[in-house]
C-alpha cells in the first residue's frame, strides 16, 4: 500500500446546486471528507445509530446542530455528533463554508 497524502486546499470543489461532500479517505472504519457549502447551502438534520461525526471548520462559518443544540462555529473551531444524536450544518453567511469531516466507525 502507497501511503495516500492530500492537499486538503486542492480539494475545495464546489456545486452552485447542493452542498459538495469531496471524498479524500474511505475505508471499512470511516470516512474524511470535505464539505464545501455556498452560502445558503445546508446538511439536512439527520442522525446515524453507532457512529460519531467530528465537524471541523476549515474556512467561513456554519450554523451546526448537534442534538438539540445549534451554535455557529467558526475557522478552526471542532465539535462532535455522537452516535445517534440529530446533526446537521447550514451556511448562514454570504461567505463560502468548507468543512473537514470524519465519521466512525463507518455506517453501512
Amino acid at each position: 500500500m502507497v501511503m495516500k497524502v492530500v492537499n486538503v486546499r486542492d480539494a475545495f470543489e464546489f456545486n452552485p446546486e447542493k452542498m459538495k461532500k469531496v471524498s479524500l479517505f474511505d475505508t471499512d472504519n470511516f470516512f474524511c471528507d470535505i464539505y464545501c457549502l455556498e452560502p445558503g447551502q445546508f446538511q439536512k438534520v439527520h442522525s446515524h445509530e453507532g457512529s460519531d461525526k467530528v465537524y471541523y471548520v476549515l474556512e467561513g462559518q456554519g450554523k451546526v446542530t448537534v442534538g438539540t443544540e445549534e451554535k455557529v462555529l467558526s475557522q478552526n473551531e471542532i465539535t462532535m455528533a455522537p452516535s445517534g444524536q440529530d446533526h446537521g450544518v447550514v451556511n448562514h453567511t454570504d461567505d463560502k463554508l468548507v468543512m473537514l469531516v470524519f465519521m466512525a466507525p463507518k455506517p453501512s
